[in-house]
């Protein structure tokens, strides 16, 4: 790897993801993997998928029969397969790709679960971390939400799903994004850290090709035991 300050971080006693301080993760990794209700039997493709925590996560339990995972970065595919080649995963196709173009023979029309956990500031907002990479994680730099949304829609077949998370201030440019490329709104919850405080996280979902009907669940709130659930999926001590 070009960065060799990386550390294998351990999700189970057989799964692990490399890290390091150019690609690595968070919670909202696994509050999004948890929201998306990923099945054995999809095909699955993480755009921007980073380190991969979000393919990875989905191997502790039950994992989709193929995931593409798909990065514009070098070094952070580079990370996803060291991963892989240490949890010996063999349903996980590394795609070192531009979302915006996809690559030669992407599954299009094929897939049924499309998942991002896309950059949360729109371009020239906010404070640019002196790291490339983390600038390029964080802002709208490389990518929007409307290139994620239209890739999304190419590669979906007719009622495959979208899952994004991103902050209660994008949601109005998530959902426009969204039904601009025939991808319905249909689930949509909010993150917050007790009932007293307001979201700091939106989990949405969309279908490709639905009609409008739009399900607000109940908040999920990360002083709660359902918060030990998500991190404990696939655990021995579950």
């Amino acid at each position: 790897m070009t960065d060799n300050n990386y550390s294998m971080e351990k999700l189970t006693d057989d799964i692990y993801v490399c890290a390091s301080s150019n690609h690595r993760f968070g919670t909202d990794a696994f509050l999004l993997t948890y929201f998306s209700n990923y099945r054995m039997k999809d095909k699955v493709c993480d755009l921007g998928t980073g380190c991969g925590i979000i393919p990875m996560i989905m191997q502790k339990k039950n994992p989709p029969v193929i995931t593409y995972a798909v990065d514009i970065q070098a070094n952070a595919i580079e990370q996803l397969e060291i991963g892989i080649k240490a949890s010996k995963v063999k349903n996980i196709v590394p795609v070192n790709a531009d979302l915006k173009v996809l690559w030669e023979n992407a599954p299009l029309g094929q897939i049924d679960l499309v998942i991002c956990n896309p950059p949360y500031k729109a371009s020239n907002a906010g404070i640019e971390s002196s790291i490339d990479s983390q600038k390029i994680a964080r802002h709208e730099i490389l990518c929007n939400i409307d290139d994620v949304c239209r890739s999304a829609s190419k590669l979906l077949k007719f009622g495959g799903r979208l899952c994004i998370c991103n902050r209660p201030e994008r949601l109005c440019d998530v959902i426009t994004a969204m039904k601009s490329n025939n991808i319905e709104p249909k689930r949509i919850r909010f993150v917050s850290n007790n009932p007293e405080q307001s979201p700091w996280l939106f989990l949405i979902e969309g279908k490709k090709g639905s009609k409008p009907f739009l399900k607000i669940e109940p908040p999920l709130y990360m002083k709660s035991n359902e918060l030990n659930k998500i991190y404990n999926v696939g655990k021995e001590a579950e």
